[in-house]
């Protein structure tokens, strides 16, 4: 009786409007961002520039960036795509390609650029299609939900934050070398744009390989290398997190980076190996019955959630925590130096 009772009563208070205090702890860091990126890669698999999926992805992103109280913005980008037949005779496709923007200004004109690329491999011969490289089943769990996870919980935990220098989000498209994402981005940036871009990071692939690597683009000030790759190793190391630098001589350092080439400081963050880094480009791990060559990019039948999550268990959650722990205390110096007083 008297169980029934309070239940009673409690039925009254709640529909006479009466709220009960709710026990809630703060998500754990990392949690949002891996949310986010089984949520894209579950959603929108295929994304592939110029495709319904992916601008599908751009619409949910810019949501996500509203919702957070960022000014956004999706900008179209006219580019073609090559496509060798089996005969070997490329054809080019002409297409448009969707990218977001959100900006959250700071108390002066220049800012952090942060990059993630939202689309998804896009076949390059029907070869790469019969191989099931690329195309409209492939969920880029990895490569590039990943990037994209990381970047909406540290858009979201920004989303408050003081700024003295602005923070400005790219969700690009169109990032394969023939497609020119990024070379377009570069293009239309303005003067000013230009000189007041402080860094550029750039988040790709963050799951798959053995390590974490911070690495600064070649035309990076040695200045701006301690405040940014070693700050971030500083942060790695005092919280036990296993993230390194690329060895100076290996096979594939520097890897190609257009904002690197256009003369931005530069800092990428990506999991791989780059002691078995190859002259093609890079390996992710130690090749195994599970991974042959040592990767997961482009596989349709690798790169995805249920693949990642029965070989390599674990990771996902381990990998957004970790990039989360590292990113946010160091964008959080950076957009506030120690040695800028506020409001001056």
């Amino acid at each position: 009786m008297f169980p029934f009772l309070r239940l009673t009563a409690l039925a009254a208070l709640l529909s006479c409007g009466f709220s009960l205090p709710v026990s809630a702890s703060a998500p754990a860091v990392g949690q949002f961002a891996e949310q986010q990126l089984r949520h894209i890669a579950t959603w929108f698999p295929g994304r592939m520039a110029g495709s319904p999926a992916e601008l599908l992805t751009a619409d949910y992103l810019q949501q996500q960036f509203v919702e957070m109280g960022y000014k956004s913005d999706k900008r179209d980008f006219k580019t073609r795509a090559p496509w060798r037949d089996n005969d070997n005779k490329t054809h080019w496709r002409n297409l448009t390609a969707t990218s977001v923007i959100a900006a959250r200004p700071g108390e002066v004109p220049q800012e952090i650029l942060i990059v993630a690329h939202l689309d998804t491999w896009r076949p390059l011969s029907e070869g790469e299609a019969d191989k099931n490289i690329g195309g409209l089943r492939l969920q880029g769990a990895d490569d590039n939900a990943s990037g994209l996870g990381v970047m909406l919980e540290l858009a979201q935990a920004l989303s408050k934050t003081p700024l003295h220098y602005g923070i400005r989000f790219v969700a690009l498209s169109a990032w394969q070398n023939d497609l020119h994402g990024c070379d377009d981005y570069i293009a239309r940036m303005k003067a000013a744009d230009r000189k007041n871009t402080l860094l550029v990071i750039d988040l790709e692939s963050l799951i798959v390989g053995d390590k974490l690597y911070f690495n600064s683009g070649k035309n990076t000030a040695s200045a701006v290398i301690k405040q940014t790759r070693d700050r971030a190793l500083d942060i790695a190391h005092h919280n036990g997190i296993n993230a390194t630098k690329p060895p100076p001589h290996s096979a594939a350092y520097p890897v190609p980076n257009a904002f690197d080439e256009a003369g931005f400081s530069l800092l990428t963050v990506r999991a791989t190996n780059w002691a078995l880094g190859k002259k093609d480009g890079y390996q992710q791990r130690a090749a195994s019955p599970h991974f042959p060559q040592g990767i997961s990019h482009h596989q349709t039948d690798r790169d995805n959630l249920s693949y990642l999550d029965q070989w390599l268990p674990g990771r996902i959650t381990a990998r957004m925590r970790d990039s989360v722990r590292i990113l946010l205390p160091l964008i959080t110096e950076l957009a506030n130096p120690p040695s800028v007083k506020k409001g001056s």
